[in-house]
């Protein structure tokens, strides 16, 4: 009787202050991505467990451990090397936890009603993995949380088996449902997202002559997925495009751009052009007075961005002086505030995922498996 004509938001904090300590219960955001190893000596592991994940590289059901044990004993050295050249691993898990950081730093201003807002990362392939920080959220009492995936494109192999993941290891290690989870999906065309990226392309497109401005050819370049799944319908591509497009938008399209795939492994055929073939057919080129490279799928340096673009690409190029490759997001102030303004308007508007998220598991979950055949198995009905 005594919370009698309480507004309704008061009403929800105070139902949130567990009853036997007063304290209030925190809400997890916990930021999803695939992670890379920190150190150079956690290779291996980060490569086994990616080339064993049947969501992101379908080898089937009864190859798909042997190969990805052989894909990695292979590929270590090489890849050990590569990280050895950026610095020694991987910094992927420094921005995630810096940029999730802020976010509930913003958020507790921007949310009060469901503050304080505690930050994690859960990573598909390196730690800290989906069940270290399942078990962390546990211990520090956490009753509600929102897995917010760090790729802003939909793909059932990237954002689509870190959920996967996370029901797996809710069915093991939280049976109980303790903790009542939220899902942000995608967000290709976020205004942050597409502001911060603008701004570091024109910072780019400003070290050329003016003269010659208009006339540098940016260059989209996104992670590339196997063919195989992109004819099962994958929204990927599209999404892709859809940043692409929005960013073009902003310039009012002053630039020739396109948009290109990178990172392919193995002989199975990939989502092209690739980026390096498209760079070098360019870059030699007379006619071509420039080239920006923009990382649009990822949030963060890692060794796509790192090493890939800034070593590979400029190793290989005849004439790299024509080549700039434009920031990555990283401690992006513009970024964050968005990402944190998207987490806001998703904790008011309650919906549980996307419209997008049954259909994306319907097309892309054939092969999956323990996993859900519908998101309200992990989310609940919205």
């Amino acid at each position: 009787m005594f919370l009698r004509g309480v507004p309704k938001s008061q009403l929800r904090c105070f139902i949130r202050y567990n009853s036997t300590t007063g304290t209030k219960s925190p809400t997890g955001i916990v930021f999803m991505n695939m992670g890379g190893p920190s150190k150079t000596e956690e290779t291996y592991d980060f490569l086994f467990r990616l080339f064993s994940d049947g969501d992101l590289i379908p080898f089937g059901k009864y190859l798909q451990k042997p190969l990805a044990k052989f894909i990695a004993y292979r590929r270590t050295p090489t890849i050990e090397k590569h990280y050895e050249e950026i610095g020694g691993g991987s910094p992927i898990r420094k921005w995630s936890e810096y940029q999730c950081s802020k976010v509930c730093e913003i958020l507790d201003k921007l949310n009060p009603e469901t503050a304080p807002h505690k930050p994690y990362v859960a990573f598909r392939y390196a730690k800290p993995l989906t069940e270290d920080t399942l078990l962390q959220m546990k211990s520090d009492g956490i009753k509600r949380a929102v897995a917010f995936s760090q790729y802003p494109q939909f793909s059932y192999s990237t954002t689509g088996s870190s959920i996967n993941e996370l029901y797996r290891q809710t069915l093991k290690l939280d049976p109980e449902r303790s903790i009542t989870w939220s899902m942000i999906d995608r967000w290709p065309q976020q205004d942050g997202l597409i502001q911060s990226f603008s701004d570091n392309i024109k910072e780019k497109l400003a070290e050329f002559p003016p003269e010659i401005r208009d006339e540098v050819i940016i260059l989209f370049s996104a992670h590339s997925l196997p063919m195989e799944i992109v004819n099962l319908g994958d929204s990927y591509p599209a999404e892709v495009a859809a940043t692409v497009y929005k960013i073009m938008e902003f310039f009012n399209f002053s630039n020739p751009y396109r948009l290109v795939w990178q990172s392919q492994v193995g002989p199975k055929p990939w989502l092209g052009a690739q980026t390096a073939k498209v760079i070098d057919r360019l870059e030699k080129r007379d006619d071509v007075k420039g080239l920006v490279l923009v990382p649009v799928a990822f949030t963060s340096d890692h060794i796509e961005t790192l090493h890939e673009l800034d070593i590979e690409i400029m190793e290989d190029a005849k004439n790299p002086e024509k080549i700039k490759r434009a920031e990555s997001l990283n401690g992006n102030e513009i970024f964050i505030q968005g990402l944190a303004n998207l987490v806001a308007d998703h904790l008011k508007d309650g919906k549980k995922y996307s419209k997008q998220l049954e259909l994306d598991c319907i097309l892309g979950g054939e092969r999956a498996q323990n996993t859900f055949e519908h998101p309200k198995q992990l989310f609940g009905e919205h």
